[in-house]
């Protein structure tokens, strides 16, 4: 089976959706053979890479609601995922650029080294949902990077070019291309999708459904 999933480091929704989908995988015993193709979508590439708003300001701006409101909803999200075992801190998360993030994960997935990838997709949600770190600062970048296995040098080299952007703008445009408008997104097959963070039982239904069709 191939799965590919178009997610953004920013988006709490693609931190829980592809945590279930691997859960799922695993319960379904395919997971080693399963490898999550991670595809880039950036929720806001216009976002700057520096910024004094807080998430707060910046969630209530963009959704159009009161930051009573956003407060509300940004306290659901982080119950949402405590319930998937993951610490999603929303409120002192830092609205910023993810463009190098995802260059970074190029990087990892230009190796052919797929538990690799996913280290390093896993530290960069870790700094920005839990740490509370910019994930558009280098130094931040850089530790997170090298600490998940990354080559430093590789790392400082990419950090301070434009390599791999392409790659990221690329997955971009084939998403709008699907007419995917949102993430996560996940294509199983080439043939069916999956929008959004989807309960658990919805993406082990949908496995089996493939897996029957392979028979």
């Amino acid at each position: 089976m191939e799965i590919k999933y178009w997610s953004d480091i920013a988006c709490p929704f693609c931190y829980i959706g592809s945590t279930r989908m691997k859960k799922a995988l695993k319960e379904l015993q395919i997971y080693d053979e399963t490898p999550l193709e991670f595809k880039s979508f950036q929720l806001d590439p216009t976002l700057p890479k520096d910024t004094n708003k807080t998430m707060l300001e910046n969630f209530a701006g963009g959704h159009g609601m009161s930051e009573e409101q956003a407060k509300q909803q940004m306290s659901q999200i982080s119950q949402m995922g405590e319930s998937d075992g993951l610490k999603i801190d929303l409120m002192n998360a830092v609205p910023t650029n993810t463009m190098d993030a995802h260059r970074l994960i190029k990087l990892a997935d230009s190796l052919n080294d797929h538990p690799l990838m996913e280290r390093v997709i896993d530290a960069f949600y870790k700094v920005y949902f839990s740490d509370g770190n910019s994930i558009a600062d280098h130094d931040v970048l850089l530790k997170a990077a090298t600490d998940a296995g990354l080559d430093k040098d590789r790392v400082e080299e990419v950090l301070n070019g434009k390599e791999f952007e392409n790659d990221v703008v690329s997955d971009e445009v084939e998403a709008q291309q699907l007419g995917v408008r949102g993430a996560p997104f996940f294509v199983l097959n080439n043939k069916y999708g999956i929008s959004g963070a989807q309960p658990y039982d919805v993406m082990v239904g949908a496995l089996k459904k493939v897996l029957a069709e392979e028979v």
